[in-house]
């Protein structure tokens, strides 16, 4: 009976640009998964923890190859899930690397509104959308002169 590393070694194979490809069950989200003492774990997880150690707490894989499918532990580095997802190429990353936005304004520490969610949101565009809202419900904003006369009446 061979053992879990010899079938593990079994299902990889050198690939393109040094990578080890995992031939084994591939998820539908690119990550290979092994069965050990009948639990199915992440492929790349169990190569780096057998070569490298346990995985640091609060940390998560990288793969610098950008190849899911990739178990060789030269190419994982143990990072926190914000860099792992800002060094891909997802809409969190796009987002991340623009410095301006879609119409044009920089985003920069006077322009750049950050929302409860965490959004960047553009504060002259912000100002705009405000002022078309008012002008469309029918508000007017008086002139600087008449708010400080009403307001000392």
């Amino acid at each position: 009976m061979c053992s879990w590393v010899d079938r593990f070694l079994d299902k990889v194979r050198d690939s393109n640009g040094g990578c080890w490809e995992w031939t084994g069950h591939v998820k539908p989200n690119g990550y290979g998964q092994v069965r050990i003492n009948r639990r199915a774990l992440h492929a790349h997880r169990v190569a780096y923890e057998a070569v490298r150690g346990p995985i640091p707490d609060g940390l998560v894989l990288d793969h610098l190859c950008r190849n899911r499918a990739c178990v060789n532990p030269d190419h994982l580095e143990p990072v926190t899930t914000r860099t792992n997802v800002l060094r891909g190429k997802g809409p969190a990353a796009r987002n991340a690397k623009r410095t301006h936005c879609l119409r044009g304004h920089a985003f920069d520490s006077a322009n750049t509104y950050i929302a409860p969610n965490g959004a960047r949101n553009c504060r002259t565009c912000r100002a705009d959308r405000k002022r078309t809202e008012r002008t469309r419900q029918g508000v007017s904003c008086a002139p600087a002169r008449q708010r400080c006369s009403l307001a000392a009446v």
